[in-house]
């Protein structure tokens, strides 16, 4: 079975590659140029044809994007994001949630069959970080909801927390609890296993592991660990390392839990390293294996495919496109297909 996969770019286009696991191929099918960087893309709940980007430029945009089945795109819906720099999206019943990340925001825009109307501001963000360079005020970093339960999760890069949302009486998002950490770390992303909440901090490249109960619970600190095991430097000499976070959820073919984690940066000519760690049963992580990717500043990077068995990634600087397959029953990356896509950003898998 050949894989249709979506990248979103920091150029002007966004691009869709086949991905062909019998011949180990990737390729080009098409390009859509739809304006400044869209770096991050999210699909929508019920259309498969349909995927949502946001234009990350100081008029921020929000496009809705739908596919034929020749894989070329073409733009069906324009609306403003209502702040700067849209860099996180995602889509739920009929509402596309957007982190502004310069205007410390949360926008909430309806959607209906690739269309996108006019959204309002649900929450403005207040608060810092001892980073003087990257936490003058909130950054919101991710909008994502928590796999199990309707609660809505924003990581806030400039506040050092982990905002927590749920509805109220009104059906309003409103803000019901947070995560807090070590002042300066710089929470970007977050994932999933079970009870156990784990965070990437990009600013002091670490991963933290909290055991995360319903609200209005507290959640409880179990670990925080380094994301790879040997830096060329010290963060503040290299800048922004830590870049996404992923944990598949186990199947047949990988029954054992496992977390990946890109770094960015390394100056290493094999490339930025794909750290993975074994998840134990209490929810603590233990580093099993570091991959060199090849890739320069790996930004984004996702599973998918049959039983989640290939990660594609990208360098946002160099590297192109590559396809990974799990091996060694996750604890290990083999590459198998590459090719050369200026400044990958994200992914979807169609």
């Amino acid at each position: 079975m050949v894989h249709t996969i979506y990248v979103g770019t920091y150029t002007n286009d966004v691009y869709t590659l086949s991905f062909n696991p019998d011949t180990q191929s990737l390729a080009q099918i098409s390009s859509l140029t739809v304006g400044h960087h869209p770096s991050w893309l999210t699909p929508d709940p019920s259309d498969p044809s349909i995927i949502y980007t946001g234009l990350e430029q100081t008029d921020g945009k929000i496009l809705a994007i739908r596919y034929g089945t020749d894989g070329k795109g073409a733009i069906s819906s324009e609306q403003s994001s209502l702040g700067r720099d849209p860099c996180t999206l995602v889509a739920s019943g009929s509402t596309l949630f957007v982190g502004n990340y310069s205007s410390s925001n949360l926008t909430t825009l309806p959607i209906s069959a690739g269309l996108v109307a006019a959204g309002k501001i649900s929450a403005t963000f207040s608060g810092s970080g001892p980073n003087k360079d990257r936490q003058t005020e909130p950054h919101p970093h991710q909008v994502i909801f928590h796999p199990e339960r309707e609660e809505l999760l924003i990581p806030d890069l400039g506040s050092d927390k982990v905002r927590r949302l749920a509805k109220d009486e009104k059906g309003d998002w409103v803000q019901r609890g947070e995560v807090v950490y070590d002042a300066g770390g710089g929470p970007r992303h977050i994932a999933f296993y079970k009870d156990v909440l784990y965070t990437l901090l990009e600013l002091t490249s670490e991963v933290t592991a909290h055991i995360f109960p319903p609200l209005p619970a507290e959640p409880t600190f179990l670990q925080k660990l380094p994301t790879q095991k040997h830096f060329p430097g010290s963060p503040a000499e290299i800048g922004m390392l830590a870049a996404e976070i992923l944990v598949p959820k186990p199947n047949s073919a990988f029954p054992k839990p496992y977390l990946y984690l890109s770094n960015r940066n390394d100056p290493s000519p094999e490339g930025d390293i794909i750290s993975i760690y074994a998840i134990a049963d209490s929810g603590k992580l233990e580093s099993v294996g570091e991959v060199r990717s090849g890739l320069k500043h790996l930004r984004g990077m996702l599973f998918g495919g049959p039983e989640d068995k290939y990660l594609v990634a990208g360098g946002a600087q160099g590297g192109g496109v590559k396809v990974f397959e799990r091996v060694d029953g996750g604890k290990g990356l083999k590459q198998v297909a590459h090719l050369a896509v200026e400044a990958p950003t994200s992914f979807l898998w169609a």
